[in-house]
């Protein structure tokens, strides 16, 4: 499906739409569990704001792979991103502002960092 997010003819969006983010950080269970949870420890004592979410080592939602979530709210974003984009340590990142709107938010709105993992998008309903 195109992106038409950044269409010349779409009505602006207000960014006060954006409830907070979330970082979905994405691991390999067998291989690189304990990279996540060197991450996780650090955003936890780095940005105490950040509320990390549970494990998921089996697929959850349209997630094609085991994750954590990492919650954060709009005032955080200017300060965590930068942090996150350079201590990932090679891990996949998913961003996302929350909306209200699971689809668009996980799809035209969201920012990869490292690949870019095909999102089961179907199991929102459109």
């Amino acid at each position: 499906m195109p992106d038409k997010s950044s269409a010349p003819n779409s009505p602006s969006r207000d960014p006060g739409a954006i409830k907070d983010y979330h970082a979905h950080i994405y691991y390999d269970p067998a291989t690189t569990r304990g990279t996540a949870e060197r991450l996780r420890e650090r955003v936890g004592a780095a940005f105490p704001g950040a509320k990390l979410g549970r494990w998921h080592d089996e697929l959850f939602g349209p997630h094609p792979q085991s994750m954590f979530q990492i919650a954060f709210p709009v005032q955080m974003l200017a300060g965590f991103v930068p942090w996150l984009m350079l201590n990932r340590d090679g891990l996949t990142v998913l961003l996302h502002p929350e909306t209200g709107d699971d689809y668009t938010d996980h799809s035209a709105h969201a920012a990869w960092f490292g690949a870019v993992l095909p999102l089961r998008l179907h199991v929102f309903k459109k």
